[in-house]
């Protein structure tokens, strides 16, 4: 059993103003933490994993099919698998998402 520290140095951007810090994860789940700056929209997208979205701190807008939901810090939200998503943060934003299975895009 190994422990991940939280660290903000070697997060990746996989897109201007996200950065992204994949955390513990088995064949069968994945934590990954992600920190957005204010403004940032996220691509629109959809993946075959189920993600489960809690965020830290922050304001958040998620759109999923059934509309847009606004996420503040403590609130979280399951998104489905295959589901088309996209996400804006209305300020500097943190969040932890779940996904099962892992992601093999992010390992």
């Amino acid at each position: 059993m190994s422990v991940t520290h939280r660290d903000n140095d070697n997060m990746t951007t996989p897109e201007p103003g996200l950065r992204r810090q994949v955390m513990s994860y088995t064949p069968e789940m994945m934590l990954v933490r992600h920190t957005m700056e204010p403004g940032w929209v996220g691509a629109a997208h959809s993946h075959p994993h189920q993600q489960m979205v809690f965020v830290i701190s922050g304001h958040i807008v998620l759109t999923t099919p059934d509309g847009d939901h606004t996420l503040k810090a403590g609130d979280s939200i399951i998104v489905a698998g295959d589901a088309m998503h996209q996400a804006r943060a209305f300020e500097a934003s943190e969040v932890l998402d779940v996904f099962t299975p892992y992601r093999e895009d992010y390992a």
